[in-house]
Formats: structure tokens, C-alpha cells, sequence
């Protein structure tokens, strides 16, 4: 056959969506024929395939006007099915000399193009849905994450505002109930910032920004940051005996307010999981060529397919409570040692559990 195409056949269009044109028909994948002028509508509508070896002798063609408008002789139309059922169009073939293709061997040849092309069809077709709802439900995550920040953003300032109103009180009050309920409201916004930091850098993260650093090689402000966030989990946890060995007396090329916040995390989580009435020792110096932060707590040991898990998104310890945090704090905590080149290793024992935070000093 010197024409043949796979046609998209509706109610009132004709669309070519693939064709061979050996005879100079002019048709091209996407140009489109009035469908009334098609032997194909007939096929849509009556359900059944059209197959012509010679329309001046076939009867009910002879004296049809698309043959004699197109030109053709020999002339082929077979419906094209959907795997659900759903009519989509035709294969369709023609040719200006006549042919013998009205045959058992031709029919069945056509009649599996037809197969397979709609099971194509259907695949294509989930293909579609699937890339589109794969592109909305990035979206989604786009804005919610957008949200997440912005939210984030815009929180830390009454906080900051709630915790200097405290700290004022706490200085100048003299009755010991309102100092003593300033110290909550202190320890409780200081404990908000931080689940605030997690949720903004994590939305940074998911939307591309990553993690930020301003380095500087001033270990004194390390030392003076690391004390800081000691002092402000003491104040928020009073009853938790915190043992320190601070020693940095070398410059490590690192942001100081990043690696309060990692400190902060692990800190926090060797608060929640360790054991009362036993202390955390925390010690952190510059050994080798690398700055080195372990924070040991006297908890119960981590099984290794837990401690797999641990620096995932939203992960949490079985028989976490929610309000100890969104489970964000070992992940942002990783993502920092990463930014740093470094990383966070852990090791539990029935003994005891170390998080160790390790980096190069010059990087």
C-alpha cells in the first residue's frame, strides 16, 4: 500500500498521528482531514473494519465519492481500541492501483497491529497520568514546603521578642514565682527556635538551597557558641547533669552557629533518650588535624536497623512522643556535618551511646 496511517477519529476530527506516504498523499502526522469526507467515521460508527481490493468492482463502493475524491483503488480501515474498550481511531491504508488484501492472513495481521497498538496506547496513556500527577504533586510539595518556611521565617521573631520579655523579667522581678515561670517561658522559646531552625533549614534543603555556611577560623567563638548551647539545655533541662571537656586550641575552619546547631541537636537527643539520673558528658577538641565533638549519654542500647535510621527526615525512636520534636533534629544535624565535610557516626552499647561528630580542621 503506497498510504498508511494510524488515525485519531472523533465525532467531528480526523487527525493523522503517524503515516507512510509513498504516493505523494500529502498527509503528515498532526494534519487533519474533514472526518465527514473519511471512510473512517463510517468505521466509527458501524463498528467494523473496511477492507477494499478494488473499489471499481467492489458493489458497495463503486459509485461512493471518497474514492473518486481521494483517488485511491485499494483502500483498508480497521478500528483501533483502547485496553479499556474505548474506540481511539483507525489504521488505515490506501493505494491508487488495486491489490488483493481482503484475505484471512491480511485481516489477522491488521487485526494484531490493532492489539498492539492500543495495549501502546494504554501505556502511553498511564505514562501521561502518571508524569502529571507526579508533576503536581511536586508542586504540592513546592508550596508546602514554601509554606514551611515562610511560616518558619515568620515565627522567630515573636519568639525572640517572647524570650527577651522573659530574660528581662527573670533580671528584674523580685517575687520568685514570676522568675520562676520567666525561666519556663525562657526555656521553652529557646526550645522553639530550635524546632523553628530545623523546620527552615530543612525546607532550604528540599527546595534546593541546602545548607549555608559563613566560616571562619576563630575557635575561640566556637568554644564561647558550644559553651552557649550547654548552658541553654542546663537552663531548659535543670534536673540532667551535663559533664564538659571543651579544649579547641586550633583554628577549625568552620561555621560556629551551624555546629552550635549540630551540638544543640545531638545535645537535645542525648537529653530525650538517655537515662535519668546518669550524666552526658559532652567533650570536644582538635585531634590530628580534625575537630572532634562526642556527646555520650547512658541509655538503652540502639539495635543496628535503628541506628540505620536515624538521620532520616521525620524519623523517630519507637515510643517517641510528638511534642519531643519532629524528628528533624538528627537529620538537620547530618545535613551540617555534610556541608562540612564531615560526618556523624554512631556507637551504642548496653553500656552507653556516642554520637560523634568528626571533620577536618582545614577544608
Amino acid at each position: 500500500m503506497g498510504f498508511a496511517a494510524i488515525a485519531r477519529v472523533t465525532e467531528d476530527k480526523w487527525i493523522a498521528c503517524a503515516s507512510k506516504d509513498q504516493i505523494s498523499f500529502g498527509i503528515k502526522p498532526g494534519d487533519e482531514l474533514p472526518v465527514e469526507t473519511t471512510i473512517c467515521s463510517q468505521v466509527r460508527q458501524q463498528d467494523q473494519p473496511v477492507f477494499i481490493d478494488n473499489v471499481a468492482t467492489n458493489t458497495t463502493y463503486a459509485k461512493h465519492p471518497i474514492p473518486e475524491m481521494y483517488g485511491f483503488l485499494s483502500y483498508i480501515s480497521v478500528p483501533l481500541y483502547k485496553k479499556d474498550g474505548s474506540f481511539f481511531g483507525t489504521i488505515c491504508a490506501i493505494d491508487k492501483k488495486a491489490a488483493k488484501i481482503d484475505t484471512e492472513e491480511i485481516r489477522g495481521m491488521f487485526q494484531l497491529y490493532a492489539e498492539l497498538l492500543g495495549f501502546h496506547l494504554e501505556v502511553i496513556e498511564e505514562k501521561d497520568k502518571a508524569e502529571a500527577k507526579l508533576t503536581e504533586e511536586k508542586h504540592i510539595a513546592e508550596l508546602r514546603e514554601q509554606f514551611i518556611g515562610i511560616l518558619g521565617h515568620d515565627l522567630k521573631n515573636p519568639i525572640a521578642t517572647t524570650r527577651m520579655s522573659a530574660e528581662i523579667l527573670m533580671k528584674f522581678s523580685k517575687e520568685d514565682i514570676v522568675k520562676r515561670n520567666a525561666a519556663l517561658i525562657k526555656s521553652t522559646s529557646i526550645r522553639m527556635e530550635g524546632l523553628i531552625d530545623n523546620l527552615l533549614d530543612f525546607a532550604r534543603g528540599r527546595l534546593g538551597e541546602g545548607i549555608k555556611l559563613r566560616k571562619t577560623k576563630d575557635f575561640k567563638k566556637l568554644e564561647n557558641t558550644l559553651e552557649q548551647v550547654i548552658n541553654e539545655v542546663k537552663t531548659t533541662t535543670p534536673d540532667q547533669e551535663i559533664k564538659s571537656n571543651i579544649e579547641i586550641k586550633n583554628p577549625v575552619n568552620c561555621d560556629p552557629d551551624r555546629i552550635a546547631q549540630l551540638c544543640a541537636n545531638l545535645l537535645g537527643n542525648a537529653v530525650t533518650h538517655g537515662s535519668p539520673g546518669k550524666p552526658i558528658e559532652l567533650r570536644a577538641a582538635c585531634i590530628n588535624g580534625e575537630f572532634r565533638l562526642e556527646i555520650t549519654n547512658k541509655g538503652i542500647k540502639i539495635p543496628k536497623q535503628v541506628r540505620e535510621k536515624l538521620f532520616e527526615p521525620f524519623y523517630r525512636l519507637e515510643g517517641d512522643e510528638p511534642q519531643k520534636g519532629l524528628g528533624l533534629g538528627l537529620y538537620i544535624a547530618s545535613q551540617i556535618a555534610l556541608a562540612h565535610e564531615g560526618n556523624i557516626n554512631v556507637t551504642s552499647t548496653d553500656k552507653e551511646t556516642v554520637f560523634s561528630f568528626v571533620m577536618p580542621t582545614h577544608n
